[in-house]
């Protein structure tokens, strides 16, 4: 995982060069041969991370704090290089993609019934991280339903009926091309006679240029007034991650992501770009098939996995 972002970095191998320390402690002399700029640096730097699918404006950010860290005269070098370089690139992403955080099972303790709707494109991992995210409600005690709201897509409600058959949850669903509204109007008022109670809705994978998607989505939300509304990401989406997130809060307002498939991402920068630069937490993030694998996100986690 991330080790293409890792190589770009220069992080993938441990350095036992020893470090030449300025007297004023300047980059240029401390990192990489001293014959290097500052200029350099930061253009080799910038371009790493774009190569790993950061953004250019999260990649010029980064390499702007991080290189005015390493240059700072109260930083002086010594030891590993290495160490220090990571723990400068620790400090710098943890800066730009500090978000606060959603507890989406605290959140459901203090409402009853809570309902969330997802939505996402095709091919996301919408449906099974809704069955995922059903599960480990339903091994806290909640009272499930799912909503089958996709009823455009042809075989969608078998495929999320089938999952709630495998898990043991309440499905509602009506017959294909019918109003997805109410298919969430008789999910919420199902779950409303049932205390500790969720409802998830899943959605239609709306492309951008398909109005009449949009609209039923937007009727979803009038009719079931969702406390969240969290839009599913695939991490292999590279940058194209953000143009789907302005796309889809655009139209019905997004609350939080759920990033799939980040187990078979070796580039790893999407997740700094999403954090950076819509400031709106990612609570989920898929790391297989399995119903247990989903992993509650921190930044922690992420950064953990990506410098160690």
């Amino acid at each position: 995982m991330f080790e293409k972002l890792k190589e770009k970095l220069g992080l993938s191998k441990k350095d036992e060069t020893p470090t030449v320390t300025r007297d004023d402690g300047g980059i240029a002399d401390s990192i990489g041969t001293s014959s290097k700029d500052l200029n350099e640096i930061a253009a080799n730097l910038k371009i790493s991370l774009i190569e790993a699918d950061v953004a250019l404006p999260v990649a010029d950010r980064i390499s702007n704090i991080l290189l005015k860290k390493l240059d700072d005269k109260s930083v002086r070098l010594k030891g590993d290089r290495n160490a220090v370089f990571k723990e400068a690139v620790r400090t710098t992403l943890k800066e730009i993609a500090a978000v606060t955080p959603i507890d989406l099972v605290e959140m459901a303790s203090k409402k009853s019934p809570f309902v969330v709707m997802f939505v996402g494109m095709n091919g996301t991992g919408k449906t099974t991280s809704i069955a995922k995210i059903a599960e480990n409600f339903k091994e806290k005690g909640y009272y499930v339903v799912i909503a089958a709201s996709d009823t455009f897509r042809a075989g969608a409600i078998e495929q999320i009926a089938l999952h709630g058959e495998k898990i043991g949850v309440k499905v509602i669903k009506h017959q294909a091309g019918g109003d997805p509204a109410a298919v969430s109007f008789d999910a919420v008022k199902h779950a409303s006679k049932i205390e500790k109670s969720v409802v998830l809705i899943d959605t239609a994978g709306r492309m951008q240029n398909n109005k009449n998607l949009l609209e039923e989505m937007k009727k979803i939300k009038r009719i079931s007034s969702p406390d969240l509304i969290l839009l599913t990401l695939d991490a292999l989406s590279g940058t194209d991650v953000l143009t789907q997130a302005k796309l889809f809060d655009e139209a019905v307002g997004i609350n939080g992501y759920i990033v799939t498939k980040i187990d078979a991402d070796a580039k790893g920068g999407c997740v700094i770009s999403l954090l950076s630069e819509t400031k709106k937490p990612i609570l989920y993030i898929g790391t297989g098939q399995t119903y247990s694998d989903l992993v509650q996100f921190s930044l922690d986690w992420y950064l953990n996995r990506l410098l160690n």
